[in-house]
C-alpha cells in the first residue's frame, strides 16, 4: 500500500465522521467536506491571516469537473454558517484535498 491510498483510507475514515454534508449544483449525490467560515470562529489569541472567506475542503476527486460559478449548499445551521454560496475559485494543496473558496448568496 502506497502513502497516498493509506492517507485516502484515513480521509474517508476523518469525513465519514467529521465531515460537514455539501450538495453542489449539478452533482446528484452530496459530498462531505470541512466547512470552515472564518469570521464565525472562536478567537483564541490574535493570529492575523489574509483568508476572510468561507471555504469548503474537499478530496480532490470531489472536486473534478467544478468551475467557477456553481452553487454550492451547505447543509448546517445558518448561524454556523450553513446555506448557499457561490463558488468562487479553487485551491488544491498538494495533499489530496481542495479548499473551495466560497462567497455567500444574497
Amino acid at each position: 500500500m502506497g502513502i497516498r491510498d493509506l492517507v485516502a483510507s484515513i480521509d474517508d475514515v476523518i469525513f465519514d465522521v467529521l465531515g460537514d454534508t455539501g450538495h453542489i449544483e449539478g452533482r446528484a449525490e452530496p459530498v462531505l467536506g470541512m466547512f470552515s467560515a472564518p469570521w464565525k470562529q472562536p478567537q483564541i489569541g490574535r493570529l492575523n491571516t489574509s483568508i476572510r472567506e468561507p471555504h469548503f475542503v474537499v478530496r480532490v476527486a470531489d472536486s473534478d469537473g467544478l468551475t467557477k460559478g456553481l452553487r454550492v449548499t451547505i447543509d448546517l445551521p445558518a448561524l454556523d454558517g450553513g446555506g448557499d454560496y457561490d463558488l468562487l475559485q479553487l485551491e488544491p494543496s498538494g495533499d489530496g484535498l481542495v479548499s473551495l473558496i466560497l462567497r455567500k448568496r444574497p
